[in-house]
């Protein structure tokens, strides 16, 4: 029941291969380094390009992306498909259209219960100023409201 972004987050494996997914497991770390983290479950499919990858992109979604986040939630597609991005820090994919975009080093893991928290170091960051983000909250995406 906590309301969060949405974000999908890109690398590019060893071999030239892209892989994503959508996650709401991020936060900051740090200011002074700038210092970013995730979770990814153990038994995930992508878990070793994460792991073994040294750059990934945090790509924070707009309102108008709940599509995509939907794309790169679900299993057994080619989720780059037709999505426009361009190449980031380390050649990890940074989607367009993104409110925001934090391009990271792959600092360090921690193995926590069934899940591996990534800590990325912010080499890059870009923002899209007055974009609309993506909420999710109680299974649903939502759009910002103003109070």
């Amino acid at each position: 029941m906590f309301a969060t972004g949405v974000t999908i987050i890109t690398v590019r494996g060893s071999d030239g291969s892209l892989a994503g997914l959508t996650a709401n497991s991020f936060n900051s770390v740090s200011l002074d380094p700038p210092l970013v983290l995730w979770s990814l479950a153990r038994r995930a499919g992508s878990m070793p390009v994460f792991t073994h990858g040294s750059h990934y992109a945090i790509n924070i979604l707009a309102a108008d992306q709940k599509d995509l986040a939907q794309r790169f939630a679900t299993r057994d597609i080619d989720r780059f498909a037709g999505v426009a991005w361009r190449e980031g820090a380390g050649g990890a994919p940074v989607l367009d259209g993104a409110v925001a975009t934090f391009e990271c080093a792959n600092r360090s893991r921690y193995e926590e219960g069934d899940h591996v928290i990534f800590v990325g170091e912010v080499e890059r960051c870009t923002s899209r100023p007055g974009a609309q983000p993506l909420i999710f909250h109680g299974g649903r995406y939502f759009t910002e409201l103003p109070i």
